[in-house]
């Protein structure tokens, strides 16, 4: 037994032009919850990631609360990379079709993906 699942994506060789695009980062975080059959409480929101001098050549960030945690999605178009989390408190995600829904999503050439359990000490009756 375990809280919930939480799914990292780095997404590599994508295709600028979908790493680029506000409105297809919007579509995937108010669609995706409702194909994984989760609520969404707020959002979701899409704002643009200034650049730095430092790794970061700018790009998307977008988010959406769900009554089970939340997603997010950060693209870095100039690098043809995105970064994602889905995370939920439900168990038995399918990571098989949201890996491949990302990958046609952006067109990504390669994924690395990270399955983390979470909350394995979850208390199985509230404590207070």
């Amino acid at each position: 037994m375990h809280f919930g699942e939480h799914l990292t994506i780095d997404g590599y060789g994508g295709d600028k032009n979908l790493l680029d695009d506000k409105n297809l980062i919007f579509d995937i975080l108010s669609n995706l919850p409702k194909e994984l059959g989760m609520e969404i409480l707020a959002g979701p929101q899409v704002a643009s990631a200034p650049g730095n001098n430092l790794k970061d050549p700018g790009g998307w960030t977008g988010f959406v609360v769900i009554a089970e945690s939340h997603m997010s999605i950060h693209t870095f178009p100039l690098r043809g990379f995105v970064s994602i989390d889905v995370y939920t408190c439900k168990n038995n995600m399918d990571t098989d079709f949201i890996l491949k829904y990302f990958k046609d999503k952006f067109r990504l050439k390669d994924i690395e993906d990270n399955f983390i359990k979470r909350g394995t000490r979850y208390p199985k009756q509230n404590i207070y």
